[in-house]
């Protein structure tokens, strides 16, 4: 299995698309790309000056989908140019497209970042980093869509994300 981590604004919203792909066995919320901290949480990371973004770090079968294709969906489904306000109503660097993954990483990150340039009119401000720790957010921020597809954040801003995913991947969505 590898790991990446990416940031796309809210990590509920982040979270329910990586959830629905295929070969994605695991996606868990949390914060990274800011300075150390050994205890960031959600309050402190949208009340303090530490610089992390709400992420996720998504775990995934290489031999089913390719991290080309994650990244695909990644810029697909958030405005990668909008700074710290990727398409929703969340604002704040908190919220700014990232990718943080391995130095080995990084050519093809900035390769999809590239490619996906030829999707948008303005420039693409994406973030690309090499990851130095991820720290999961607790639990009530973990699997937050499905726990509350009735809430109005949900409907509102996830859903229509959702939708725009099932419309432009539905290759890519698990069964």
């Amino acid at each position: 299995m590898k790991k990446i981590v990416l940031g796309g604004g809210c990590f509920w919203c982040t979270e329910a698309v990586f959830q629905r792909v295929k070969g994605v066995e695991n996606v868990v919320s949390g914060f990274a790309g800011g300075d150390k901290d050994d205890d960031p949480d959600y309050r402190k990371i949208h009340n303090a000056d530490n610089n992390h973004a709400e992420v996720v770090e998504v775990t995934y079968d290489e031999s089913v989908i390719s991290l080309e294709q994650l990244l695909e969906i990644f810029f697909g489904t958030h405005d990668p140019t909008t700074l710290n306000q990727p398409g929703t109503a969340d604002m704040g660097s908190e919220y700014r497209s990232i990718i943080l993954c391995d130095e080995d990483e990084l050519e093809i990150a900035h390769a999809a970042k590239e490619k996906a340039q030829e999707n948008w009119d303005k420039p693409i401000i994406t973030e690309v980093n090499v990851l130095d720790t991820f720290y999961p957010a607790d639990d009530s921020h973990q699997d937050f869509y499905n726990r509350n597809t009735g809430v109005g954040y949900c409907q509102v801003i996830i859903n229509p994300k959702l939708e725009k995913f099932q419309k432009n991947f539905a290759k890519y969505m698990k069964d």
